[in-house]
């Protein structure tokens, strides 16, 4: 396919107007917020885990096949406990600006900038790991792009490329197609399609990404993330959690304030994260 050139696009933090100025980052869309939406942080209703040490930013988070928590941060891939102890996996410091992996396995796929022990070329284009994020291995558009935006379900493999829209491989990332223009601040996939947060509200693929409608009366979410059993978290832009069973209707779960990330465990359980604190959902 032909090369497309970079655009760095910022991470979406919550609540709305919280964009983060990162190293190596610039800012970017985020999705608009409905009526009432806070534009202040709320005081968390829960329960959450300091970390120690904290992240040096967090970008996203993945359940591998221990049930131990990934995640990708600025200064590479760390483990957090259920004690909220942090520790670096692999010798990797790559800036993984984007992270995602088949929900529940060892397989995980990055992107971003390579860190200061690294020679690789920046972007990383799409990098991918079969171990757990110990070692990593470039699989396409070195050089080229920095996903923002990654999502998969073990067979499709969604991004957002910061520039002209979407792509879509089928091959783990080997080749990519062009999908949908959209400019998807999270994304997720599960069997009944791929969601995408945008500046127009919530929007829903059942094409592999190729096209996109609104869904109707979906809260505005900003971060999201697919479980194993096809159910979908997310964070709205005032901080609130919700969860919905099939992406088309939802139910607010709790009320956390500005967090950074968000992983679906099953419809009963979540996490979510900032850099210094972990929120068990269920």
């Amino acid at each position: 396919m032909s090369s497309f050139p970079l655009r760095r696009w910022a991470h979406v933090l919550v609540p709305v107007a919280a964009a983060a100025v990162l190293a190596g980052c610039a800012t970017g869309e985020q999705p608009a917020a409905s009526a009432g939406s806070a534009s202040s942080p709320v005081a968390s209703e829960v329960p959450g885990v300091a970390l120690e040490p904290a992240l040096d930013h967090l970008h996203g988070l993945h359940l591998d096949s221990g049930g131990v928590v990934l995640a990708g941060t600025h200064t590479g891939l760390v483990e957090i406990t259920a004690n909220g102890r942090t520790t670096r996996v692999g010798d990797s410091d790559d800036d993984f600006m984007g992270l995602t992996g088949t929900p529940g396995t060892d397989r995980l796929f990055a992107s971003g900038h390579p860190g200061p022990s690294s020679s690789a070329p920046n972007p990383l284009g799409l990098i991918d790991s079969t171990d757990r994020g110990r070692t990593w291995t470039p699989k396409s558009l070195t050089g080229e792009v920095d996903f923002h935006a990654l999502a998969t379900d073990g067979e499709l493999l969604v991004g957002f490329d910061g520039v002209t829209g979407l792509l879509i491989s089928t091959d783990g990332g080997s080749s990519w197609t062009a999908g949908a223009p959209v400019a998807a601040a999270a994304l997720a996939v599960t069997d009944a399609g791929v969601w995408a947060s945008t500046t127009a509200g919530l929007q829903h693929s059942t094409d592999g990404g190729r096209t996109f409608t609104v869904v109707p009366d979906a809260p505005p979410l900003a971060l999201l993330s697919a479980a194993q059993d096809g159910s979908v978290w997310g964070i709205d832009t005032a901080g609130a959690a919700w969860r919905s069973r099939t992406g088309q209707s939802w139910e607010q779960h709790a009320v956390l304030g500005p967090v950074e990330a968000v992983l679906a465990v099953d419809f009963d359980t979540a996490y979510a994260a900032t850099a210094q604190m972990l929120y068990p959902l269920n």
